[in-house]
């Protein structure tokens, strides 16, 4: 047997009420996370040639060089 509660004249088991806080939680969550994202505004590229910009726009420094060339 669960502990229920009466709400608005009706029995409702702890269960049902636990579900759905814990629903209202991650919709309300999931909701206040969503929507259009402002994209960050990048530099212009001043490249001579498309392939150079196509170059620059596609280049990958990882993590660890981009931590060494922000430490110097």
């Amino acid at each position: 047997m669960v502990q229920t509660y009466k709400l608005f004249g009706a029995n409702v088991g702890s269960h049902y009420l636990a579900m759905g806080v814990l629903g209202t939680l991650f919709v309300g969550s999931y909701a206040a996370m969503g929507g259009s994202k402002a994209k960050p505004a990048t530099p212009p590229i001043n490249a001579s040639s498309s392939d150079e910009a196509d170059f620059i726009k596609c280049a990958h420094i990882p993590p660890a060089v981009h931590m060494v060339i922000s430490l110097t």
